[in-house]
């Protein structure tokens, strides 16, 4: 099911990047609000390290939000990255950007998130390998919280069919 993630993980802090690396991905997309950060909260000194970490492993990095772009540039910025904003997610066109931005194609690139129908749906419909994960709060609009009843039902399947599949499984 294309709405399936390739893999889980807890967090996009707990994923084996290295390994990923091995494995001949050389670029990361990835969400913010929720993934990287809480909601609508600036980069922090967490996120700013796991970026540099991921660029001298070797990655490219790239943050693809469908916010608009003061929010996201100035988050990239602290991260040292590239960025797309109005990202159009689950459309293919912000990680089209993205990819080319980071000189890779959906064969070498990884997309990480936490919501099944715009993170997760988005790199599938671009053909790319995507990690979903934990969110960070539960504090979000009303509109996510929406999103979130018909997605804890597909990600329960999703467990059912794969069992607790992890990276190292999948990609």
């Amino acid at each position: 099911m294309r709405m399936f993630p390739d893999a889980m993980a807890h967090s996009a802090y707990d994923i084996d990047y290295p390994y990923l690396y091995e494995k001949g991905y050389r670029g990361i997309i990835y969400d913010i609000d929720n993934t990287l950060v809480e909601h609508n909260a600036p980069a922090d000194d967490r996120a700013v390290e796991l970026a540099y970490r991921l660029c001298n492993i070797g990655f490219s990095v790239c943050v693809v939000s469908n916010n608009k772009e003061p929010r996201v540039r100035r988050f990239a910025e602290a991260l040292g990255c590239m960025y797309v904003f109005k990202a159009g997610k689950p459309l293919r066109k912000g990680y089209d950007r993205a990819m080319e931005r980071m000189g890779t194609d959906c064969r070498n690139t990884v997309a990480v998130g936490d919501q099944l129908f715009t993170d997760i749906w988005g790199a599938n419909n671009a053909g790319i390998r995507s990690i979903m994960v934990n969110r960070i709060a539960f504090h979000e609009e009303i509109q996510i919280h929406f999103k979130r009843i018909p997605e804890t039902f597909i990600v329960f399947l999703y467990r059912l069919t794969h069992g607790k599949t992890g990276v190292k499984e999948l990609l």
